[in-house]
């Protein structure tokens, strides 16, 4: 496995990770709407060149923004190896927090944020209804049966 920036990898590639794991390289939060194959990020690639993990984000003032975190082999390491380096990458560019939006039907989500340090900040209620008229493929249920309506904002301090 080898980490590598977004930048090294061919931008069709990455566009198509995105097509294959969220219908389309577009992700709509209550934050906006963001083209994740043209943020800043990093990838875990195999050893023929195969993304298993990609992160996006981007840095507004003094504050990272995750966009997106996608492993393809869970528990492997790879999440927390993409999420350590934007840490580091937000650090180095003088950030004095990571946040990020998850919706409330996502429980490994939750439990992965809060083992790393990240603290539930803000509860946006009903906000995934206002999502799908941007983005109408978003789904009502997750796969765990769970209705997808809210949002949850966490943040981790950086300073």
């Amino acid at each position: 496995m080898k980490l590598v920036s977004t930048l090294g990898l061919s931008k069709a590639d990455v566009t198509a990770f995105f097509h294959k794991h969220w219908g389309s390289p577009d992700m709509v939060n209550s934050h906006g709407t963001f083209r994740c194959d043209e943020l800043e990020g990093f990838a875990v690639t195999d050893d023929k060149g195969d993304i298993k993990g990609l992160i996006t984000y981007f840095i507004a003032g003094n504050e990272c923004e995750v966009v997106s975190l996608d492993s393809i082999a869970e528990n492997k390491g790879i999440g927390s190896l993409l999420l350590n380096e934007v840490e580091r990458a937000a650090k180095r560019k003088q950030c004095q927090s990571i946040k990020l939006i998850t919706t409330n039907d996502n429980m490994r989500a939750f439990m992965f944020y809060q083992k790393r340090g990240y603290t539930m900040a803000e509860l946006y209620v009903n906000a995934v209804e206002e999502a799908r008229k941007v983005k109408p493929e978003i789904p009502f249920a997750a796969d765990n049966g769970i209705p997808i309506r809210d949002e949850i904002l966490l943040v981790k301090d950086l300073t």
